[in-house]
């Protein structure tokens, strides 16, 4: 497809989103004025760059439908106590001794069956700050392990990043979370390597006033609280091991609604299912704009100019596919926002290189794990808050998080030079 912006037009587009991101100004608003003035500077007019934002936005609907169902199994999940009990479960059972690998594998856990990543760090926090208070661990070993789990998790989930880039290359949600299987291990073992190491960091230790009092509610059993995550797995197992499709769009609220009867809140379920609402809807709006800007870049010369670019610097084209996901992730703050703007802009030119869609999607999808979490967005926010850190202390993090989701990119990128 011939280009119709420039790409000075996209690259100022999205200089001036991340601008008013930082600004704190909503980032929907930021992406859609971004892709208006993208439009505009980069030379298309504006009845075409109007018509280009709202074709990059209706593109986005299939994932963002999904992205709304998902939310029935997020909100179960926490609302019934089923993550809690899961995390404190694998907490109890690694023991004080293991505290730091407990903390990861518990946030890893929470994320890869459908928590989203700064939900999976909220949920785990106060068990990880009372066990690791008791083991004499730091706030930025504590924070890391979650963090460095979290992202191990997040590219294993079923979350609105990995139907987002599912979706954009046509593949099936199932293999695109089983293709980074083993980077998500890779990570893990680095965030607990990190964590340990900064567990002798003392100038941060955990006080007894960043310890939530028990709030007493009765917890599922552990059974009950997997029960619905497993249903989700089975379900969307099915297509692999027996041909069998059954779409996210009703595996996922599938799963939350036998989460919600099997841990006996049949009467909450209303409540419960809106809780979920709540907590996706901001993504889903996000979306909406992430594919306003997304159609603009994907309809410049960007795409074009980037690979001609590689060409001249002797890099082969698949490097696109991991570099993509690490610039547009850390340009909007946002593992969702810049998994996708990568997979619908580059997604063409990828397959068009012969790179195979299953992996450029998933070395996309781990890419977008590594810079997602700068003060710009609001994931470096909620997770310094859950432990009650400082924006400075946070920011010392930054380096130690990157390298995790560094971790996953490199062995994603060598298991394709393996196997394709």
């Amino acid at each position: 497809m011939e280009a119709q912006f420039t790409t000075l037009g996209a690259i100022i587009g999205l200089v001036v989103a991340i601008i008013l991101i930082i600004r704190k100004i909503q980032p929907a608003y930021c992406l859609i004025l971004g892709a208006l003035i993208g439009g505009i500077v980069g030379g298309g007019g504006l009845t075409l760059t109007v018509n280009t934002m709202v074709s990059g936005a209706a593109s986005m609907m299939s994932s963002i439908l999904r992205i709304l169902t998902s939310g029935i199994l997020a909100g179960a999940l926490i609302k019934t106590g089923s993550a809690q009990k899961i995390a404190e479960t694998i907490v109890d059972k690694l023991g004080e001794k293991r505290a730091v690998t407990a903390i990861a594998i518990a946030t890893m856990i929470i994320c890869a069956v459908g928590v989203f990543i700064d939900i999976s760090v909220i949920t785990v926090a106060p068990i990880a700050l009372a066990i690791g208070e008791k083991a004499g661990l730091s706030k930025y070993s504590v924070l890391l392990a979650m963090i460095g789990g979290g992202k191990a998790g997040n590219i294993l989930s079923p979350n609105p990043n990995t139907i987002a880039v599912s979706e954009a290359f046509g593949q099936d949600l199932t293999a695109v979370m089983m293709k980074n299987a083993i980077p998500a291990v890779c990570a893990l073992v680095v965030a607990i390597l990190l964590a340990t190491l900064l567990s002798r960091n003392n100038t941060l230790p955990i006080t007894e006033s960043d310890l939530e009092k028990a709030s007493g509610r009765e917890l599922p059993s552990f059974l009950a609280a997997a029960a619905g995550p497993l249903c989700v797995v089975i379900m969307l197992a099915l297509r692999p091991i027996a041909g069998i499709t059954i779409d996210p769009l009703i595996a996922l609220p599938a799963g939350g609604l036998i989460c919600i009867l099997v841990t006996g809140h049949a009467k909450n379920l209303i409540p419960y299912t809106e809780f979920g609402l709540s907590k996706v809807i901001g993504v889903s709006i996000l979306l909406i704009g992430t594919g306003t800007i997304a159609g603009i870049i994907k309809a410049s010369a960007l795409q074009y100019d980037v690979t001609n670019l590689l060409a001249e610097m002797h890099m082969p084209a698949f490097i696109l596919a991991p570099l993509a996901g690490i610039l547009m992730a850390g340009a909007t703050a946002s593992t969702t926002a810049g998994a996708t703007v990568a997979a619908q802009t580059f997604s063409a030119t990828l397959l068009d290189a012969g790179v195979a869609p299953l992996a450029a999607a998933a070395m996309i999808h781990a890419g977008a794990t590594v810079v997602d979490s700068l003060p710009h967005g609001s994931f470096f926010h909620a997770t310094g808050g859950s432990v009650n850190m400082s924006i400075g202390d946070r920011m010392k993090l930054i380096p130690y998080e990157a390298c995790v989701g560094l971790t996953s990119t490199i062995v994603s990128v060598i298991l394709y030079l393996i196997m394709g």
